[in-house]
């Protein structure tokens, strides 16, 4: 069973491998990404970041969503990745029964179009129009969708960041 799908352009690192992955008891870590998945350099650092505790696996956008609707994935415990918001409207849309999508880090570190600075959301929230209208797409599908950067932040509404 999917557990959460967040959207973090950093993918693995410190916050998702110790803090979401305990809190959220997963067993499997889908990260869901092209580049990652044709690119041996970045495979290799993010399954040297991933927690010992969850199997992680790194997959093309399309072969996460065949992945996450074979039978077998409601035996286990899976928390998706994805690094775009355009990515995450795709498996939202495409995989049934997600039941949260957590917004944590986007827009920092992201490659940026003609140099132009993202708007800033929060913290670690920034994004083009664009992506804001990606993502008002994403919580229309009336999936619960956060923003949390980690656990112990409290949760806060998607919808009401970009009213």
């Amino acid at each position: 069973m999917i557990v959460m799908v967040r959207l973090d352009e950093r993918m693995i690192h410190g916050q998702v491998a110790i803090k979401w992955s305990r809190h959220t008891e997963v067993d499997r870590i889908i990260v869901a990404n092209d580049e990652a998945a044709s690119n041996p350099l970045i495979q290799k650092s993010l399954m040297m970041a991933a927690p010992s505790t969850a199997k992680t696996a790194i997959k093309d956008v399309n072969s996460s969503i065949e992945l996450l609707k074979n039978p077998k994935a409601a035996e286990h415990k899976i928390l998706i990745i994805v690094s775009t918001p355009e990515d995450l409207l795709q498996i939202v849309t495409e995989v049934p029964d997600i039941p949260l999508v957590n917004v944590g880090n986007y827009g920092r570190v992201a490659a940026k179009v003609n140099a132009e600075p993202r708007k800033s959301y929060r913290n670690n929230l920034y994004a083009y129009d664009n992506e804001v209208s990606t993502l008002k797409k994403v919580i229309e599908t009336g999936i619960k969708c956060n923003y949390q950067t980690v656990p112990d932040d409290a949760p806060e509404e998607l919808s009401k960041i970009f009213d």
